[in-house]
């Protein structure tokens, strides 16, 4: 694995997980960070699969696929799968800060120094 993908898996990765952390927080919730952040971790990683990530990791179209699929992907396994609530304000606001961050760090790397 190249550098450039080996940065961008660990960034999209802390994407996700602070943005669970951020609600967890505003939240007070007891359940661990991991245990919130697996449906949207495994989303992330089919995101990648179906963007293939690895041929240009820090392209703004790539993210775009990588969000699109996390947040989707995600709910569906929120709600199905690890039986956690998907109300449309969580959906609203985990597509702004997903979105902002998925596509953020890809922005700003790609902007001319």
């Amino acid at each position: 694995m190249n550098r450039r993908v080996a940065v961008a898996a660990v960034l999209d990765i802390v994407s996700v997980v602070v943005f669970v952390a951020l609600g967890r927080r505003s939240h007070d919730e007891t359940t661990s960070v991991l245990t919130i952040a697996a449906p949207f971790l495994i989303a992330l990683a089919a995101g990648w699969l179906v963007a293939r990530t690895w041929r240009s990791p820090f392209a703004v179209r790539t993210g775009a696929v990588v969000w699109a699929v996390t947040l989707v992907v995600g709910m569906v396994l929120r709600h199905w799968v690890f039986d956690r609530g998907t109300a449309l304000s969580f959906m609203i606001v985990a597509t702004l800060v997903l979105g902002t961050f998925l596509l953020g760090w890809r922005a700003l790397a790609r902007r001319p120094p």
